[in-house]
């Protein structure tokens, strides 16, 4: 036997559709801002202008500042193929920011199959560096040390470019005396 269920159907309606009319009635209207009139004109205007000139400006230093920072980390590391990571930070714009990453890890690496090849994992303005700092009478002698071994690794190998044949001239040379007195006054 079944229970008769006609009634209990019938009924159940009747007080839903009731709350439901009552939920709409109680409703309140929906303001779109808090702004009204002319004041949302100007602020409407002030919203495109950002969107429209301010943020794709900002894009695209941001997007420019992204792929140049591979070239930027590769000379102050003095890495031996800086013009190289910016030739290909340079394609990298071109080609949308898919070479970015190469460029990025480039950097970062050491040449060790450069270092293999000239003994030495530094480009050529390290050492140019190194030498004006010594020529100041800035370079600790451990710096110097070490700058000395490796110009002679490099000579060694028979792949000491002019530049740096002169430089390593110049180590033998002592500091200058007018960067001595200036230090011994400071």
């Amino acid at each position: 036997m079944r229970p008769d269920l006609s009634n209990r159907a019938s009924a159940a309606p009747a007080p839903r559709s009731a709350l439901l009319v009552l939920a709409l009635l109680a409703a309140s209207p929906a303001q779109a801002s808090m702004f009204s009139g002319d004041t949302l004109d100007a602020v409407a205007n002030g919203i495109a202008w950002v969107a429209l000139a301010v943020v794709p400006l900002l894009v695209i230093a941001v997007f420019w500042i992204v792929h140049v920072m591979p070239e930027k980390i590769a000379y102050k590391r003095h890495h031996p193929q800086a013009q190289a990571i910016h030739t290909l930070c340079l394609l990298s714009l071109v080609f949308g920011g898919l070479l970015w990453p190469l460029a990025w890890l480039w950097a970062y690496t050491k040449p060790t199959h450069y270092r293999l090849a000239y003994g030495t994992d530094k480009a050529a303005s390290y050492h140019l560096a190194l030498a004006e700092l010594h020529a100041e009478g800035k370079l600790s002698e451990q710096e110097l040390a070490h700058l000395r071994e490796e110009l002679d690794a490099i000579a060694a190998r028979g792949a000491l470019p002019p530049e740096l044949g002169a430089v390593r001239a110049r180590l033998e040379a002592p500091p200058r005396p007018e960067a001595r007195a200036a230090e011994g006054t400071a």
